[in-house]
């Protein structure tokens, strides 16, 4: 695991040693064991390591003995000594055991084709020296990062924004948009930054750059489209855990110390399980709780490490330790609200004192639907619309909703005002507004002043989760579900929060649901071995019947959150008021005060639960204060 980042200037102009060894710099917690530079006139390449494997001979940037290719990567390929051996029987010759020099081979054999045989998480930059070709690659789901800025002159990139934003050339001013989406779903979607002039390569990209040319596409989809596969329900248990396994196994491959997250849910104690059951010596755990019990986990998690004997360490969040919020907003580069990535923080710390690779059991909601609540009422809701026409539900449902009393306090299959509300609108308007966790739209329009909403584009964010609905058409609601998750929730907000807040502490965390391998084969099954009836994960629970005790299996789904509501009303209130309305905050400039402070005055007297669009208010005014 490392950080990447690099200048091509198409236009033949020298590049600054000094600049890119200021940009390589930014990122040495991603690769504090070491660093690297390669410069030819117009192509620089840095590099920072963090080593994992083959730790004395595969530093980078790695070239070819000839000169022609040279690369940098971020990430891991998982089956490198696979492809290794098939490139040995081409004829390719080997001087390092990394799996950075199986890239080199690899483009040298089969073009840029080569990508499609990596298994791993990559972002990877190659240069052609021959074509003057520079290759940018970001790995299938979107695990590790890969910014860049681009002009007809040059090409700047970098594992993280801070990277370019070294470059003092480089535009800072903020995309009306990309707040704008912020402000819905917390994050800023793929392929916009916070910066208008900074994008983000979208997961399963590659970008090729020239001196005349700069083109993007896509090598890879999860294919949701077909119908499932008729299988009997014995035999998916027997082959996914087979694939399973092998994912596991294959991210067991270290030269350096490595363990797991363990939450006491169902997809990191699978990870667990399998590891156990695959290795010699017990595995090294590290769990995160809380004083408040509706969000602490900790004695589930202590039951799977019995079974298995981990060597198991746990830690407990208090409010007293929320000095490193600011920490955590310098890490993540761009606003992002997902409060969860505190705890992300804490046990990514702890993980790191007695290991430097983690695995975890990111990727299970998504590939096996485990957002039962959400899944299962989208499901009911596509099916009533299926019986009532447009007409209807546009004119009757949508104006009952409007006047109907908001039931936030309740379950969500009571709280009837949004079920009306959804039923008003075609599929992926109300996919949208359930994503939709700080603003949804009708608040924006008060949120928003005058100045600010004429800056947006009008369209809003709601097209880039369409834009995924329209490239899948399969009739079963929750397999469309999945797909858009896999395509937007899961790369821009699991996985940024994973990368950022393990990478703070310099350490590597694997995610085998996330194998491109487990996906495709989740995804060839028909939903019902997933969301069956209303439970959630079937298959990857009965592929775990004999590794994981009932209580583990059949628990209600708890979720890695945090106690927002109270938290801002008690240790958090100074730093949140403080960011939201200190002189010189600059949330006015787009914001509309009032509003803020009367979400504020009821969310303090306990008359409304306004914690999380407060928190998301909060993060994007201290990244504002730190980072601009």
């Amino acid at each position: 695991m490392c950080g990447i980042c690099g200048i091509y200037n198409r236009n033949g102009a020298p590049v600054d040693r000094n600049l890119l060894g200021r940009m390589n710099n930014t990122m040495i917690h991603r690769g504090p064991d070491g660093s690297g530079i390669y410069i030819d006139n117009s192509i620089g390449l840095g590099h920072r390591r963090l080593a994992i494997i083959d730790l004395h001979t595969g530093e980078q940037p790695m070239s070819t003995d000839d000169g022609v290719l040279h690369v940098v990567f971020n990430g891991e390929i998982y089956n490198f000594l696979e492809l290794r051996k098939e490139l040995e029987s081409c004829g390719h010759l080997f001087r390092t055991k990394s799996d950075t020099e199986v890239l080199l081979h690899g483009y040298r054999q089969w073009g840029e084709h080569f990508v499609a045989r990596l298994r791993g998480m990559f972002a990877i930059a190659l240069w052609d020296a021959n074509k003057r070709k520079l290759l940018l690659i970001r790995d299938r789901v979107g695990k590790k990062p890969l910014y860049y800025f681009s002009n007809d002159n040059r090409l700047v990139f970098g594992s993280e924004l801070k990277a370019l934003l070294a470059d003092p050339s480089i535009p800072r001013e903020i995309d009306p948009n990309a707040l704008d989406a912020y402000c819905s779903l917390g994050y800023v979607p793929s392929p916009l930054s916070i910066f208008k002039g900074i994008r983000k390569l979208e997961p399963a990209h590659m970008a090729v750059c020239t001196p005349g040319t700069f083109t993007q596409q896509a090598y890879w989809d999860v294919d949701m489209n077909n119908a499932p596969e008729n299988i009997e329900e014995g035999r998916a248990v027997a082959e996914l855990q087979e694939v399973f396994d092998e994912a596991v196994r294959l991210r067991m491959i270290s030269d350096v110390p490595l363990g797991a997250f363990l939450s006491g849910g169902v997809d990191s104690s699978a990870v667990v399980a399998s590891m156990s059951l695959q290795g010699g010596t017990p595995i090294k755990t590290a769990a995160i709780g809380f004083d408040d019990k509706r969000f602490n986990e900790l004695e589930y998690a202590a039951v799977v490490a019995k079974r298995y004997h981990t060597d198991h360490t746990e830690f407990v969040v208090r409010p007293d330790a929320l000095d490193i919020i600011e920490k955590m907003v310098w890490h993540f580069d761009e606003p992002f609200a997902d409060s969860s990535a505190l705890p992300t923080w804490y046990v990514s710390k702890m993980a790191r004192q007695k290991v430097t690779v983690a695995l975890s059991g990111d990727g299970g909601d998504e590939t096996f639907a485990g957002y039962v609540q959400r899944y299962s009422m989208n499901r009911l809701e596509s099916n009533i619309r299926k019986l009532l026409p447009y007409f209807l539900r546009r004119g009757i449902l949508g104006p009952l909703a409007s006047i109907y009393p908001r039931a936030d306090f309740m379950p969500r299959p009571l709280r009837l005002k949004m079920f009306l509300t959804n039923l008003s609108l075609q599929h992926e308007q109300a996919y949208f507004r359930d994503m939709s966790f700080y603003f949804k739209p009708e608040a924006k329009r008060l949120l928003y002043t005058p100045d600010f909403a004429a800056q947006t584009d009008g369209v809003g964010p709601q097209h880039f989760i369409t834009s995924h609905f329209a490239r899948n058409h399969n009739p079963d609601p929750t397999t469309r579900v999945q797909y858009v998750d896999i395509k937007s929730y899961l790369p821009e907000d699991i996985l940024v929060k994973v990368d950022r807040m393990s990478m703070a502490h310099s350490l590597e965390v694997r995610a085998p649901i996330l194998d491109h391998k487990v996906m495709e084969y989740a995804a060839r099954l028909p939903s019902n071995l997933k969301l069956h009836g209303s439970e959630s994960k079937y298959i990857l629970k009965k592929m775990n019947g004999d590794r994981l005790p009932h209580e583990i299996l059949h628990r209600k789904k708890q979720g890695f959150s945090v106690p927002l509501d109270s938290w801002l009303r008690g240790e958090l209130k100074e730093l949140a008021h403080d960011a939201l309305f200190a002189s010189g905050s600059g949330l006015s400039e787009y914001f509309n005060k009032q509003y803020v402070q009367g979400l504020w005055n009821r969310h303090q007297k306990m008359q409304e639960n306004n914690g999380t669009p407060l928190w998301g208010l909060m993060m994007f005014g201290l990244w504002r204060r730190l980072l601009t």
